[in-house]
């Protein structure tokens, strides 16, 4: 299992369009890894514990994560196209050099080409049919590993 720090900046390094990366955004590419990695290896990436509420599957240990580590990201606070606020993820260490697996990086890495094309939309619709989502009910925490049980037998 991989350090949440080393699969926030191995997303933040790789995404095409980082200038963009919101909490929402990173969140649920975390959530995508964590699912493709379990259909694969039948383990989770990280070890969060995976909530699925109002805004799909979210957490607060990313912004968290990031937070804890002031020396690898910078967090800035900005406003959506409706005017609310939102927090941008920017890595600012160039030279940090995540430790993960290649079978890890295997899994971050489909994520990232399956959505670096998408429109928010797009991405929310592709979130929202994963197997954990779309078979759980609101509000109630989500055991990746028993769902990819699940949906693989």
């Amino acid at each position: 299992m991989a350090e949440l720090r080393d699969i926030i900046a191995h997303i933040l390094k790789t995404y095409p369009t980082r200038y963009d990366m919101s909490n929402a955004r990173l969140t649920k590419l975390v959530y995508l890894s964590d699912w493709r990695h379990c259909l694969r290896t039948n383990s989770q990436i990280s070890n969060i514990k995976w909530f699925f509420n109002n805004f799909g599957p979210f957490v607060w240990d990313i912004k968290d994560t990031a937070k804890e580590n002031p020396h690898i990201f910078e967090l800035e606070t900005t406003t959506n196209m409706y005017g609310d606020q939102k927090t941008i993820f920017i890595l600012n260490s160039k030279d940090y050099s995540p430790r993960l697996s290649e079978e890890e990086m295997k899994s971050i890495d489909h994520v990232i080409n399956e959505t670096k094309n998408l429109n928010w939309d797009q991405f929310i619709r592709l979130v929202y049919s994963t197997f954990p989502i779309a078979s759980a009910e609101r509000y109630t925490y989500i055991d990746l590993i028993e769902k990819a049980k699940e949906y693989m037998s």
